[in-house]
């Protein structure tokens, strides 16, 4: 993308000019976002019925609880870690699926489950989830992500097990199967050496083309592999022989995300190709700010250089996405292309509502811990 010698300087100014909200407003936001939720879903075993009835420990509410679980970690409110706890016993800390499921989508509950396993060291929470992941590492089978969203699905659930159980083997196991799908799914993997960024699935790599010519760079499947790399980051040793990859393919999403930014401080659903159901979106600028602001904040990244892109993304979820009741607006649906769970606006209510909050609780918490006061 290519800028004028004035655009680029209006651009440059309404970066500068990008204000870092106070505590207690990204603290208000998410309480109020989350407690939309929280009253909509009483019960937090009840099944979820869309085009058919499904359990509650699916992906959509494991990226909701995700959120929560970072929402407790700055706002340590029982009720917060109630529901959570609830969440898991009323699934008998089970995985949708059975204890052989290999899907990465059933997987994505054990992160909660292992966080709160942590909190008091009850067996049970942590016991179906490590059997599944245990079953998958007696195979040589290593190709089961062949599509981006179950990194961030997958990977964090590896890492937690390795540090909890001091066991090198989950982080070798993981990195195998990160490499597959970077190196080898598709054609030649699912990762753009040159653009920095990520093909959905096989359907999406080249020759596949945007109306625009462009490659099909998905926002909400880049953000799932930010997410990944974070979340597999925070707890990954240093030590570990791939720390240096994860590191660095996190470090040239980020810069390769930078032109694609709109004005309004979004990301389109076409991060490449504005003219394919281009508009605002939740959930892809949401796992950018999230990503951002962690690398920030441990100080991986160029501030002056990220900082004032993250809060324009930031202020504008606040400003365009939230509702006064807490509902969350411009969450795109579920698949995986633009095209997807359109309309993408203000009023329409998604499909599944959780994995948005979700995204959104995520990076309220880092921009929490960005802010001073």
């Amino acid at each position: 993308m290519k800028l004028s010698l004035a655009g680029a300087l209006l651009l440059t100014t309404s970066l500068q000019a990008q204000k870092a909200p106070a505590k207690k407003d990204v603290l208000n936001v998410m309480r109020l976002t989350n407690q939309y939720f929280m009253n909509k879903w009483p019960d937090p075993g009840k099944t979820i019925i869309t085009s058919k009835e499904r359990p509650s420990n699916i992906w959509t509410r494991a990226v909701y609880y995700e959120g929560l679980m970072a929402l407790y970690s700055i706002d340590k409110k029982s009720a917060y870690l109630d529901y959570a706890i609830d969440w898991g016993a009323k699934h008998n800390w089970g995985l949708n699926g059975g204890i052989k499921v290999r899907n990465a989508d059933n997987h994505c509950c054990g992160q909660t489950y292992i966080d709160l396993y942590l909190l008091d060291k009850k067996e049970e929470r942590i016991r179906d989830i490590k059997v599944s992941i245990d079953s998958m590492k007696a195979t040589s089978k290593v190709d089961d992500w062949s599509w981006v969203d179950a990194l961030q699905m997958g990977m964090p659930v590896f890492a937690r097990l390795g540090k909890v159980y001091n066991d090198t083997s989950y982080y070798n196991r993981m990195y195998e199967m990160y490499a597959y799908t970077k190196h080898k799914h598709g054609d030649n993997g699912l990762y753009d050496p040159i653009g920095h960024l990520w093909w959905r699935d096989k359907d999406f790599d080249p020759p596949y083309k945007e109306p625009n010519g462009a490659g099909c760079y998905w926002s909400r499947g880049n953000g799932w592999v930010v997410a990944a790399l974070v979340r597999t980051l925070q707890l990954l040793p240093k030590s570990d022989p791939h720390y240096n990859e994860y590191m660095q393919d996190y470090k040239d999403m980020l810069k390769a995300l930078i032109p694609f930014q709109r004005s309004d401080g979004f990301w389109n659903v076409s991060l490449a190709d504005s003219t394919d159901y281009g508009g605002k979106e939740l959930t892809g600028t949401s796992l950018f700010v999230y990503g951002m602001a962690w690398g920030i904040n441990n100080n991986l990244i160029d501030k002056a250089t990220y900082r004032p892109i993250m809060l324009k993304a930031w202020n504008a979820l606040v400003k365009d996405c939230v509702h006064p009741d807490g509902m969350l607006g411009y969450v795109q649906g579920t698949g995986k292309e633009p095209k997807d769970g359109q309309p993408v606006t203000y009023d329409h209510i998604p499909d599944f509502e959780d994995y948005g909050l979700g995204c959104f609780l995520l990076a309220g918490s880092e921009i929490y811990r960005l802010t001073t006061h």
